[in-house]
């Protein structure tokens, strides 16, 4: 059994800023996401130029953060935040959504594939096996933080771990890094490997989808529901109730770009 190590959050202090670690995951996330897709825009036949790519990192961060923040305050605490609206500013509080930030970034490939003519498809389908290392650092951040711990495990699994801001003493499982490992180091490896060669537009999108929820849905059994949450219908978390419509929607397109090559 193992004891949470209490990193201290903050990294380094410039002043009277303080440099968090979570944040410097996000900035870590973003340069992967930049690096590996200069890589790729190398290859005409992707569709995404190198320009795009630096254009759509530089939006897509904004998509990111807004996305993530609205999605948390109105997937899980809506009544709250549209009573107290100012407080969804407070972002150095915490509360950011996976499922928001996918919206957000959703939303700016749509934009930015209408303003310069470029189909959302071929933008989706670059960006998708960009995007899973950034959601592994993301949930290292969490573990750092010690945040979003998971369910009690039973004291004789070796990684079992306390964490002490949980303030009861209980072996938990570290869920944070089953989320890093499947949401982010697995589903990259994955879609590395589909979009390797060239695939029906959509397709690899749709795996993007499809994987990313399923692994979300398996950890959550793991995870500790939100406090103010808890456990809702089927005894399932909000996180698995939000990510049982992108399975369903990610098979569709998957299917829906199989049979659309086909044609």
């Amino acid at each position: 059994m193992l004891i949470h190590p209490q990193f201290d959050p903050v990294a380094f202090s410039l002043g009277p800023l303080a440099v968090r670690w979570y944040g410097l995951m996000y900035l870590a996330g973003f340069f992967c996401f930049w690096l590996l897709g200069r890589r790729r825009s190398s290859e005409p036949w992707r569709g995404i130029s190198g320009e795009d790519l630096e254009n759509l990192l530089f939006y897509g961060i904004f998509g990111v953060i807004l996305g993530g923040r609205l999605g948390y305050c109105l997937f899980y605490q809506p009544e709250f935040y549209l009573s107290h609206p100012m407080q969804i500013l407070h972002v150095w509080e915490g509360g950011m959504s996976a499922h928001g930030g996918l919206l957000g970034v959703i939303a700016v490939m749509i934009l930015y594939g209408r303003l310069h003519g470029i189909s959302f498809w071929t933008i989706s389908d670059f960006v998708a096996p960009l995007a899973p290392l950034g959601l592994m650092l993301g949930r290292i951040g969490n573990f750092i933080n010690g945040e979003l711990w998971g369910r009690p495990a039973d004291a004789s699994l070796p990684w079992a771990m306390i964490f002490p801001q949980a303030g009861d003493g209980v072996p938990r499982h570290p869920s944070q890094l089953y989320e890093a490992l499947g949401e982010g180091l697995l589903l990259f490896i994955l879609l590395w490997w589909a979009s390797s060669r060239p695939r029906a537009a959509g397709f690899v999108s749709g795996l993007f989808c499809a994987g990313y929820a399923v692994a979300r849905f398996v950890v959550e059994w793991f995870r500790e529901p939100d406090a103010f949450l808890g456990l809702q219908a089927l005894d399932l978390s909000r996180g698995q109730w939000l990510t049982l419509p992108l399975i369903v929607l990610g098979i569709t397109v998957m299917v829906w770009a199989g049979r659309r090559n086909r044609a």
